[in-house]
């Protein structure tokens, strides 16, 4: 790796790293520890660079959208500050007076301050995307054929099918679109055309529980509170906090391949 990428590892990623990667309905990660609120941002309008007209991305060549994608890196790296579009600016700022030679503060001095910054900034978001998430949740538990289950789960049959249910120690083999309450569709399979293949009592206890209660050839949408999903700690597509809604399709309960006739007996 180059000395380049490092450096964006160290400053970006590693301070507001820590969430686990994982596919939608994996089990997730312990729950981030909570941390101190943040103060709202100053506005940041008396540093701001003087606009410029970008290139049309079309315009670019190979090398300036590779230089580019290195931007789009960075973003993703520092989306969980929550920054402000007059933040963002000020991000602008630095990277400008950086490579000039003229950074306007000491990294030295101001540099172990980005993590307790993160960590209230990662809570900020977390504690809006819950009440947001909360009010779809009661919304969606009013609709006609809903039913909300003591653990919090949303049920709804799209399709009722006509086949076994599964149990928590039986493996299925699905079809599901999984979204963020704003419409963003964080995984797919669908998308992969493929089906997926998972294990009832090692996915989130939202797909456990609500798998469960659907029969081979029906499709249900499943939504999910964090609790039953990925907690405060979310994952790199999915918000901490965040309700998530699944349409399934449950093609198949998969049954243990039988084994030959020689292993059975021991030969």
């Amino acid at each position: 790796m180059s000395r380049v990428l490092i450096l964006l590892f160290v400053l970006l990623v590693w301070p507001v790293a820590g969430q686990s990667q994982a596919q939608a309905p994996t089990t997730p990660s312990s729950p981030a520890s909570p941390a101190v609120t943040a103060a709202p941002a100053r506005r940041a309008d008396a540093i701001r660079p003087s606009p410029s007209t970008p290139a049309p991305i079309a315009a670019l060549t190979d090398e300036q959208k590779t230089i580019y994608a290195v931007g789009l890196l960075m973003q993703r790296s520092i989306r969980q500050l929550d920054l402000s579009p007059d933040e963002v600016e000020v991000v602008m700022r630095a990277l400008t007076d950086a490579a000039a030679g003229r950074p306007a503060v000491d990294l030295n001095e101001w540099g172990p301050r980005i993590q307790p910054f993160a960590t209230a900034r990662g809570l900020r978001m977390t504690t809006r995307e819950k009440a947001n998430s909360a009010a779809y949740l009661d919304t969606a538990a009013a609709e006609t054929g809903a039913v909300k289950t003591a653990s919090g789960l949303v049920y709804r049959d799209i399709t009722a099918g006509t086949g076994a249910s599964p149990t928590a120690s039986d493996t299925v083999r699905v079809n599901y679109r999984g979204t963020l309450i704003n419409g963003t569709v964080f995984d797919s399979s669908y998308d992969r055309n493929e089906p997926a293949e998972f294990a009832l009592g090692a996915v989130i206890p939202c797909w456990t529980e609500g798998v469960q209660r659907m029969r081979v050839g029906g499709k249900a949408r499943l939504l999910c509170g964090s609790d039953l999903a990925y907690g405060d700690a979310g994952a790199p597509t999915i918000p901490g906090g965040a309700a998530l809604i699944f349409e399934v399709e449950l093609l198949e309960i998969v049954r243990p391949a039988a084994l030959p006739l020689g292993a059975v007996l021991g030969r």
